[in-house]
């Protein structure tokens, strides 16, 4: 049975709790949120001892995610305020939407105002708020059906992260072709829709919107005349994209097909490694300590893929517990790829060169997805009763 072994608490009752221990109480806080088995040590000199569950259910999960949101939304709580009135007036009033044509349009985020608007969505989302490092396009998609144009949802690709053994062995994958060719995808890191489209299966819009070719337009007109760093050559070919679920199997994108194809395939599970279980507070009294002992983890572009996971280390190296068990004990996701082109895996493979796009349009998938579910939900009472029961501006998160 695998343990995590932490130091016993180093304080002097007498005087106050060191950063050390309130490290080590948190970490036993966040892990007996979820199901972890703490027993305390008898001695001085034993350690408490923690033994992780067999599995994280999904309501486990959830409550675990919450509580990190959570903190999150209280700590920009002000500028959530501010900017709320931002969000209500860019969505719409379920009666309007009930009676739209749903004409989804894309928009890419480049003035300040909408970043500001992707921001203050993003944070009604359950999972928490969390920024990618590297290439980033953020996408606001509009209802085009009403004079308004109201938002359906948001939708954001971020550089893919560098290792992943599943999805390597998946596409075929050593380290030199994947460092060459890896340039070739990205992750969706966001895609959702918004309320009262969320009622309306609005998410599976949104999800087929990132298999358009306007997406992968946007990407290569993006990136046409910039220059990778080491080989010196222009990489904006779209191969596919990659994203996992939030618990486990994701029903909104499982069996997701467009014309007969699979768009999301699934390829694997992560192995549960990631920092999603700790809370803020948490990582924030980590780096209190190593910065009170000069022990700064630098924190900048190009310092690697995972900054809050070099901390963690480090504190377990500073508190003598192992750093690296407590990051492989997070949640398990499923691995999803969306092929923008027919022959992905011979063109990430280095097999060839030529790469053979789909070209599915932004009209057909949208017609395909009226079809399928729209038109079906706008049948169902208790569908129409959500939808008319949201009013814009009681849009709060």
């Amino acid at each position: 049975m695998e343990i995590l072994k932490l130091p016993v608490e180093t304080s002097d009752p007498i005087n106050d709790v060191t950063l050390e221990d309130q490290v080590i109480k948190s970490i036993c806080r966040d892990l007996e949120r979820l199901n972890w088995k703490i027993k305390l040590p008898k001695k001085k000199d034993e350690y408490p001892t923690l033994v992780p569950p067999e599995v994280y259910t999904k309501e486990v999960i959830q409550k675990a995610m919450s509580y990190k949101r959570l903190e999150i939304i209280e700590k920009n709580k002000t500028w959530i305020d501010k900017h709320l009135a931002l969000a209500r007036k860019n969505l719409a009033d379920g009666t309007d939407v009930l009676n739209s044509s749903v004409e989804p349009v894309i928009e890419i985020c480049t003035t300040e105002k909408q970043h500001d608007l992707f921001r203050i969505f993003r944070y009604f989302w359950s999972s928490p708020y969390s920024e990618y490092v590297g290439r980033r396009i953020k996408l606001i998609i509009r209802d085009n059906g009403l004079p308004s144009r109201p938002v359906i949802g948001i939708a954001a690709l971020g550089s893919p992260i560098i290792h992943i053994p599943e999805r390597d062995e998946w596409i075929g994958w050593d380290i030199k072709t994947r460092t060459k060719n890896l340039i070739y995808t990205m992750d969706a890191y966001v895609i959702g829709a918004l309320p009262p489209y969320n009622y309306l299966l609005g998410g599976k819009l949104m999800s087929l919107l990132l298999a358009s070719k306007e997406v992968r337009e946007i990407y290569e007109a993006k990136y046409k005349n910039q220059i990778t760093f080491k080989e010196k050559r222009v990489a904006n070919n779209l191969a596919g994209l990659f994203t996992t679920s939030l618990y486990g199997r994701s029903s909104q994108y499982n069996r997701l097909k467009f014309d007969n194809d699979l768009i999301y395939k699934v390829i694997g599970q992560t192995k549960g490694y990631g920092t999603l279980h700790l809370s803020e507070q948490t990582i924030q009294l980590m780096i209190e300590m190593l910065r009170s002992k000069g022990i700064i983890i630098s924190h900048k572009f190009g310092d690697g893929p995972s900054w809050v996971m070099r901390v963690i280390r480090a504190a377990g190296e500073f508190l003598n517990f192992d750093g690296d068990f407590l990051l492989k004990h997070s949640f398990k996701r499923n691995i999803y790829f969306v092929p923008h082109a027919k022959n992905y895996k011979e063109f990430l493979t280095g097999q060839t060169d030529e790469i053979q796009y789909f070209n599915r349009s932004l009209v057909e998938i949208t017609c395909f997805w009226q079809d399928r579910w729209l038109n079906n939900r706008r049948n169902n009472t208790d569908v129409i009763s959500d939808v008319l029961s949201f009013k814009a501006k009681d849009f709060s998160i």
